[in-house]
């Protein structure tokens, strides 16, 4: 994608998700939502866009992940897409919160690359 983020998800993303979305979800359903991240299309949104349309805050520089995120890009170690789920009219992030506040950190305009179901 760019200097940033590899081209997909790493494998342990999507059990990652997982875990995440079944505390929302029926087993069945997370199991589709899952299945659709591994077949969709990556694609970009500016992360300033992704907080907000998740309704989520922006994490404390401090934190701990958010701080390792920041330490692996400057060491120029790619990061791995978010996974995003749309769900009657709102934005879940079921995996990447950490890397979204991290790059938000960088600059908020950046294009941070999302699977999107």
């Amino acid at each position: 994608m760019n200097k940033y983020w590899l081209k997909n998800p790493e494998p342990h993303d999507f059990p990652a998700a997982a875990d995440y979305l079944e505390l929302l979800f029926s087993t069945e359903e997370t199991n589709v939502f899952v299945d659709n991240l591994k077949k969709a299309v990556t694609i970009t949104k500016k992360g300033k866009d992704i907080l907000r349309a998740s309704v989520l805050p922006l994490l404390s520089k401090n934190n701990i992940h958010v701080k390792e995120n920041l330490k692996k890009v400057k060491k120029g170690d790619k990061l791995s897409p978010v996974l995003l789920v749309k769900y009657e009219h709102k934005l879940i992030v079921a995996d990447g919160y950490h890397r979204i506040c991290a790059m938000y950190y960088l600059s908020e305009d950046l294009e941070i690359p999302c699977r999107l179901v």
